[in-house]
Protein backbone atom coordinates (compact mmCIF):
# COMPACT_ATOMS: atom_id res chain seq x y z
CA UNK A 1 0.00 0.00 0.00
CA UNK A 2 2.93 2.45 0.79
CA UNK A 3 4.38 1.89 -2.23
CA UNK A 4 0.95 2.33 -4.31
CA UNK A 5 0.93 5.42 -2.71
CA UNK A 6 4.57 6.51 -3.10
CA UNK A 7 4.03 5.77 -6.85
CA UNK A 8 0.56 7.81 -6.58
CA UNK A 9 1.91 10.62 -5.36
CA UNK A 10 4.89 11.13 -7.50
CA UNK A 11 2.60 10.41 -10.16
CA UNK A 12 0.22 13.66 -8.82
CA UNK A 13 3.94 15.39 -8.70
CA UNK A 14 4.56 14.86 -12.35
CA UNK A 15 1.01 15.66 -13.58
CA UNK A 16 1.33 18.60 -11.23
CA UNK A 17 4.71 20.23 -12.56
CA UNK A 18 3.52 19.31 -16.29
CA UNK A 19 0.36 21.32 -16.09
CA UNK A 20 2.64 23.98 -14.54
CA UNK A 21 5.10 23.84 -17.27
CA UNK A 22 2.33 23.45 -20.10
CA UNK A 23 0.22 26.54 -18.13
CA UNK A 24 0.91 29.96 -19.88
CA UNK A 25 2.48 32.69 -17.70
CA UNK A 26 -0.67 34.72 -17.93
CA UNK A 27 -3.20 32.32 -17.10
CA UNK A 28 -6.60 34.06 -15.98
CA UNK A 29 -5.12 37.05 -16.22
CA UNK A 30 -7.30 40.24 -17.33
CA UNK A 31 -5.50 42.55 -19.22
CA UNK A 32 -7.14 45.89 -20.58
CA UNK A 33 -5.25 47.74 -23.69
CA UNK A 34 -6.29 51.02 -24.32
CA UNK A 35 -5.91 53.00 -27.63
CA UNK A 36 -5.89 56.24 -28.80
CA UNK A 37 -8.92 56.32 -31.05
CA UNK A 38 -11.35 53.70 -32.57
CA UNK A 39 -9.97 53.05 -36.43
CA UNK A 40 -6.68 54.05 -36.07
CA UNK A 41 -4.70 50.95 -38.38
CA UNK A 42 -1.65 51.77 -36.84
CA UNK A 43 -2.86 51.01 -33.53
CA UNK A 44 -5.06 47.68 -34.42
CA UNK A 45 -2.14 45.56 -35.84
CA UNK A 46 0.03 46.56 -32.78
CA UNK A 47 -3.15 45.34 -30.94
CA UNK A 48 -3.71 42.42 -33.17
CA UNK A 49 -0.11 41.53 -31.92
CA UNK A 50 -1.09 42.36 -27.76
CA UNK A 51 -4.12 40.21 -28.12
CA UNK A 52 -2.27 37.14 -29.74
CA UNK A 53 0.45 36.93 -27.29
CA UNK A 54 -1.27 37.72 -24.02
CA UNK A 55 -3.80 35.30 -25.02
CA UNK A 56 -1.00 32.78 -25.95
CA UNK A 57 0.12 33.01 -22.79
CA UNK A 58 -3.30 32.67 -21.02
CA UNK A 59 -4.13 36.39 -20.91
CA UNK A 60 -7.91 37.77 -21.49
CA UNK A 61 -7.33 40.63 -23.47
CA UNK A 62 -9.53 43.25 -23.83
CA UNK A 63 -8.74 46.43 -26.36
CA UNK A 64 -10.69 49.03 -25.46
CA UNK A 65 -11.10 52.52 -27.47
CA UNK A 66 -12.28 56.03 -26.02
CA UNK A 67 -15.00 57.83 -27.97
CA UNK A 68 -12.36 60.23 -29.60
CA UNK A 69 -8.74 60.81 -29.73
CA UNK A 70 -8.53 63.05 -25.94
CA UNK A 71 -7.27 62.71 -22.84
CA UNK A 72 -10.86 63.15 -21.53
CA UNK A 73 -11.59 60.27 -23.58
CA UNK A 74 -9.25 57.96 -21.92
CA UNK A 75 -10.19 59.34 -18.96
CA UNK A 76 -13.71 58.09 -18.98
CA UNK A 77 -12.44 54.94 -20.54
CA UNK A 78 -9.79 54.59 -17.98
CA UNK A 79 -12.50 55.41 -15.14
CA UNK A 80 -14.39 52.30 -16.13
CA UNK A 81 -11.73 49.97 -16.01
CA UNK A 82 -10.52 50.71 -12.74
CA UNK A 83 -13.85 49.51 -11.10
CA UNK A 84 -13.40 46.84 -13.40
CA UNK A 85 -10.20 45.81 -11.25
CA UNK A 86 -8.08 44.25 -14.81
CA UNK A 87 -4.76 43.18 -13.44
CA UNK A 88 -2.93 45.55 -15.64
CA UNK A 89 -3.48 48.18 -18.00
CA UNK A 90 -1.32 48.98 -21.16
CA UNK A 91 -2.59 51.85 -22.93
CA UNK A 92 -0.73 54.59 -25.38
CA UNK A 93 -1.40 57.78 -24.07
CA UNK A 94 -3.28 60.66 -26.07
CA UNK A 95 -1.53 63.24 -23.17
CA UNK A 96 1.40 63.31 -21.36
CA UNK A 97 0.05 64.77 -18.17
CA UNK A 98 -3.55 64.35 -18.10
CA UNK A 99 -4.00 61.11 -17.39
CA UNK A 100 -1.95 60.81 -14.18
CA UNK A 101 -4.22 61.33 -11.68
CA UNK A 102 -6.48 58.37 -13.21
CA UNK A 103 -3.43 56.28 -13.94
CA UNK A 104 -1.90 56.80 -10.25
CA UNK A 105 -5.36 55.52 -9.09
CA UNK A 106 -5.09 52.11 -11.05
CA UNK A 107 -1.64 51.41 -9.41
CA UNK A 108 -2.89 52.72 -6.23
CA UNK A 109 -5.45 49.87 -6.54
CA UNK A 110 -2.81 47.42 -7.57
CA UNK A 111 -3.74 47.08 -11.16
CA UNK A 112 -0.11 46.89 -13.12
CA UNK A 113 -0.01 50.05 -15.51
CA UNK A 114 2.48 49.71 -18.68
CA UNK A 115 2.05 52.12 -21.81
CA UNK A 116 3.31 51.51 -25.34
CA UNK A 117 3.84 53.91 -28.49
CA UNK A 118 2.70 56.99 -26.71
CA UNK A 119 3.77 57.73 -23.07
CA UNK A 120 2.02 58.95 -20.35
CA UNK A 121 4.90 60.77 -18.04
CA UNK A 122 6.92 58.49 -15.69
CA UNK A 123 4.46 58.88 -12.06
CA UNK A 124 1.77 57.57 -15.05
CA UNK A 125 3.31 54.52 -15.51
CA UNK A 126 5.29 51.55 -14.54
CA UNK A 127 7.25 51.15 -17.96
CA UNK A 128 7.14 52.30 -21.16
CA UNK A 129 7.55 50.08 -24.02
CA UNK A 130 9.14 52.09 -27.13
CA UNK A 131 9.60 51.64 -30.69
CA UNK A 132 12.16 53.27 -30.95
CA UNK A 133 14.08 55.91 -29.30
CA UNK A 134 13.30 59.70 -29.81
CA UNK A 135 16.57 60.74 -31.55
CA UNK A 136 16.72 57.65 -33.37
CA UNK A 137 13.12 58.36 -35.15
CA UNK A 138 14.58 62.16 -35.38
CA UNK A 139 17.55 61.50 -37.08
CA UNK A 140 15.84 58.49 -39.62
CA UNK A 141 13.02 61.48 -40.86
CA UNK A 142 15.85 64.69 -40.64
CA UNK A 143 18.10 62.81 -42.81
CA UNK A 144 14.96 62.09 -45.39
CA UNK A 145 13.93 65.36 -45.17
CA UNK A 146 17.61 66.34 -46.10
CA UNK A 147 17.94 64.11 -48.77
CA UNK A 148 14.36 64.51 -50.31
CA UNK A 149 14.80 68.11 -50.44
CA UNK A 150 18.44 68.01 -51.67
CA UNK A 151 19.94 69.60 -47.95
CA UNK A 152 17.92 73.00 -48.33
CA UNK A 153 14.82 74.44 -49.02
CA UNK A 154 10.99 74.81 -46.89
CA UNK A 155 9.43 71.79 -45.59
CA UNK A 156 6.54 71.13 -42.87
CA UNK A 157 5.36 68.88 -40.38
CA UNK A 158 2.11 67.29 -40.29
CA UNK A 159 1.77 66.18 -36.76
CA UNK A 160 -1.02 63.87 -34.98
CA UNK A 161 -2.76 65.98 -32.18
CA UNK A 162 -0.79 69.18 -30.32
CA UNK A 163 -0.88 66.86 -26.97
CA UNK A 164 0.39 63.51 -28.43
CA UNK A 165 3.22 62.65 -26.43
CA UNK A 166 5.57 60.71 -28.78
CA UNK A 167 4.56 63.02 -31.62
CA UNK A 168 6.45 65.80 -29.56
CA UNK A 169 9.10 64.17 -28.45
CA UNK A 170 10.16 62.95 -32.24
CA UNK A 171 9.38 66.91 -33.50
CA UNK A 172 11.40 68.40 -30.18
CA UNK A 173 14.43 65.68 -31.17
CA UNK A 174 14.19 66.77 -34.81
CA UNK A 175 14.40 70.79 -34.05
CA UNK A 176 16.79 69.87 -31.72
CA UNK A 177 19.03 68.25 -34.44
CA UNK A 178 18.11 71.15 -36.87
CA UNK A 179 19.83 73.16 -34.25
CA UNK A 180 23.13 71.20 -33.51
CA UNK A 181 23.95 70.23 -36.92
CA UNK A 182 25.51 72.44 -39.48
CA UNK A 183 24.55 69.84 -41.86
CA UNK A 184 20.61 71.19 -41.96
CA UNK A 185 21.25 74.60 -42.09
CA UNK A 186 19.64 75.51 -44.90
CA UNK A 187 16.85 73.28 -44.56
CA UNK A 188 13.59 75.80 -43.37
CA UNK A 189 10.77 74.61 -41.00
CA UNK A 190 7.54 76.89 -41.51
CA UNK A 191 5.08 74.74 -39.82
CA UNK A 192 3.81 72.29 -37.48
CA UNK A 193 0.88 71.77 -38.73
CA UNK A 194 -1.78 69.22 -36.43
CA UNK A 195 -4.20 66.65 -38.34
CA UNK A 196 -5.50 65.36 -35.40
CA UNK A 197 -4.74 61.62 -36.75
CA UNK A 198 -7.95 62.02 -38.43
CA UNK A 199 -7.55 61.69 -42.18
CA UNK A 200 -9.87 64.69 -43.36
CA UNK A 201 -8.39 66.69 -40.81
CA UNK A 202 -4.97 65.61 -42.00
CA UNK A 203 -5.99 66.59 -45.54
CA UNK A 204 -7.59 69.67 -45.48
CA UNK A 205 -3.91 70.58 -43.37
CA UNK A 206 -1.71 69.16 -45.97
CA UNK A 207 -3.81 71.21 -48.57
CA UNK A 208 -3.40 74.30 -46.10
CA UNK A 209 0.51 73.90 -46.58
CA UNK A 210 0.26 73.59 -49.72
CA UNK A 211 -1.72 76.82 -50.32
CA UNK A 212 0.56 78.72 -47.82
CA UNK A 213 3.29 77.74 -48.39
CA UNK A 214 3.85 77.16 -52.78
CA UNK A 215 7.45 77.01 -52.50
CA UNK A 216 7.57 73.77 -50.02
CA UNK A 217 9.65 70.63 -50.67
CA UNK A 218 8.69 67.92 -48.41
CA UNK A 219 5.72 67.38 -45.79
CA UNK A 220 7.32 64.84 -43.12
CA UNK A 221 4.75 63.36 -41.39
CA UNK A 222 5.66 61.33 -38.04
CA UNK A 223 2.24 59.96 -37.61
CA UNK A 224 0.38 57.24 -40.50
CA UNK A 225 -2.83 58.58 -40.82
CA UNK A 226 -1.38 62.01 -41.88
CA UNK A 227 1.48 60.69 -43.73
CA UNK A 228 -1.25 58.54 -45.80
CA UNK A 229 -3.77 61.20 -45.98
CA UNK A 230 -0.49 63.98 -47.31
CA UNK A 231 0.76 61.48 -49.58
CA UNK A 232 -2.49 61.20 -51.04
CA UNK A 233 -3.79 64.90 -51.47
CA UNK A 234 -0.63 65.73 -52.77
CA UNK A 235 -0.07 62.68 -55.69
CA UNK A 236 -3.96 63.70 -56.47
CA UNK A 237 -3.15 67.29 -56.77
CA UNK A 238 -1.50 68.14 -60.63
CA UNK A 239 1.61 69.72 -61.16
CA UNK A 240 2.16 69.43 -57.46
CA UNK A 241 5.91 68.97 -56.56
CA UNK A 242 5.68 68.61 -53.35
CA UNK A 243 7.09 64.80 -51.66
CA UNK A 244 6.18 63.50 -48.52
CA UNK A 245 8.08 61.13 -46.42
CA UNK A 246 7.61 60.07 -42.19
CA UNK A 247 6.03 57.11 -40.78
CA UNK A 248 3.39 54.86 -42.28
CA UNK A 249 1.66 51.66 -42.95
CA UNK A 250 3.41 49.42 -46.41
CA UNK A 251 -0.26 48.75 -47.04
CA UNK A 252 -1.99 52.11 -46.86
CA UNK A 253 1.42 53.38 -48.85
CA UNK A 254 2.00 50.98 -51.02
CA UNK A 255 -0.08 53.25 -54.00
CA UNK A 256 1.98 56.79 -53.24
CA UNK A 257 5.70 54.88 -53.33
CA UNK A 258 7.99 55.17 -55.83
CA UNK A 259 11.18 57.20 -56.82
CA UNK A 260 9.04 58.55 -59.73
CA UNK A 261 7.22 61.90 -60.33
CA UNK A 262 4.09 59.36 -60.57
CA UNK A 263 4.91 59.29 -56.85
CA UNK A 264 4.40 61.70 -53.57
CA UNK A 265 6.49 59.05 -51.33
CA UNK A 266 10.32 58.54 -52.44
CA UNK A 267 10.23 56.40 -49.17
CA UNK A 268 8.48 56.09 -45.36
CA UNK A 269 9.67 54.51 -42.20
CA UNK A 270 7.78 52.76 -39.49
CA UNK A 271 8.65 49.33 -36.93
CA UNK A 272 7.80 45.65 -36.96
CA UNK A 273 3.79 46.51 -35.60
CA UNK A 274 2.73 43.08 -34.57
CA UNK A 275 6.11 42.89 -32.40
CA UNK A 276 5.75 46.13 -31.11
CA UNK A 277 2.24 44.94 -29.49
CA UNK A 278 3.91 41.34 -28.89
CA UNK A 279 6.31 43.59 -26.87
CA UNK A 280 4.37 45.34 -24.90
CA UNK A 281 2.66 41.84 -23.86
CA UNK A 282 5.25 40.17 -23.12
CA UNK A 283 6.40 43.31 -21.07
CA UNK A 284 3.03 43.59 -19.40
CA UNK A 285 2.67 40.11 -18.13
CA UNK A 286 6.36 40.17 -16.65
CA UNK A 287 4.95 42.96 -14.74
CA UNK A 288 1.85 41.09 -13.61
CA UNK A 289 3.93 38.54 -12.72
CA UNK A 290 6.54 40.50 -10.57
CA UNK A 291 9.78 39.12 -13.02
CA UNK A 292 9.81 43.02 -13.55
CA UNK A 293 8.59 46.09 -11.39
CA UNK A 294 9.50 48.72 -14.59
CA UNK A 295 12.95 49.39 -12.44
CA UNK A 296 16.15 50.20 -14.87
CA UNK A 297 18.54 47.10 -15.31
CA UNK A 298 16.02 44.65 -14.72
CA UNK A 299 16.11 41.92 -17.48
CA UNK A 300 13.10 39.97 -19.22
CA UNK A 301 12.65 37.43 -21.64
CA UNK A 302 9.55 38.72 -24.49
CA UNK A 303 8.75 35.39 -25.73
CA UNK A 304 10.26 34.74 -29.04
CA UNK A 305 11.47 38.42 -29.35
CA UNK A 306 14.20 37.86 -26.76
CA UNK A 307 15.79 39.25 -23.65
CA UNK A 308 14.95 43.08 -23.20
CA UNK A 309 16.56 45.05 -20.40
CA UNK A 310 14.62 48.21 -18.80
CA UNK A 311 16.41 51.49 -19.94
CA UNK A 312 16.19 54.95 -18.80
CA UNK A 313 13.86 56.90 -21.10
CA UNK A 314 14.06 60.37 -22.01
CA UNK A 315 11.65 61.32 -19.55
CA UNK A 316 13.15 60.35 -16.44
CA UNK A 317 11.12 57.38 -16.91
CA UNK A 318 11.82 53.90 -17.73
CA UNK A 319 11.50 52.08 -20.97
CA UNK A 320 11.98 49.15 -23.33
CA UNK A 321 12.99 49.54 -26.65
CA UNK A 322 11.98 47.32 -29.93
CA UNK A 323 14.29 48.33 -32.48
CA UNK A 324 15.44 50.47 -35.05
CA UNK A 325 13.63 52.72 -37.69
CA UNK A 326 12.95 50.56 -40.89
CA UNK A 327 12.66 51.76 -44.11
CA UNK A 328 10.23 51.26 -46.63
CA UNK A 329 10.80 52.06 -50.82
CA UNK A 330 9.85 50.77 -53.89
CA UNK A 331 11.84 47.84 -53.28
CA UNK A 332 10.72 46.28 -50.80
CA UNK A 333 6.99 48.03 -49.91
CA UNK A 334 5.07 45.73 -51.79
CA UNK A 335 6.25 42.81 -50.11
CA UNK A 336 5.90 44.72 -46.58
CA UNK A 337 2.19 45.69 -47.85
CA UNK A 338 1.14 41.95 -47.50
CA UNK A 339 2.05 41.96 -44.14
CA UNK A 340 0.74 44.80 -43.00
Amino acid sequence: MKKLLSVLLVALLVAGLMTSALAGAADGKKIALVGKSAGNAFFEVAANGFKAAGEAEGAKVDVVYPEDATADAQIKVLDNLISQQPDAICISANDVNALQAKLEEAMDAGIKVSAFDSAPNPASRQVFINQVTNDGVALGLMDAVYDIAGGEGKWAILSATSQAANQNAWIDAMKALMEADEKYAKLELVEVAYGDDEPQKSTDQTQALLDNYPDLKVICAPTTVGIMAAAKLVQDTEGCAVKVTGLGMPSEMLAYTGADDAHSCPYFFLWSMPDLGKMAAYTTIALINGDITGAEGETFTAGDLGEYTITKADDGGTQVILGPLFKFDESNVEEFAKLY
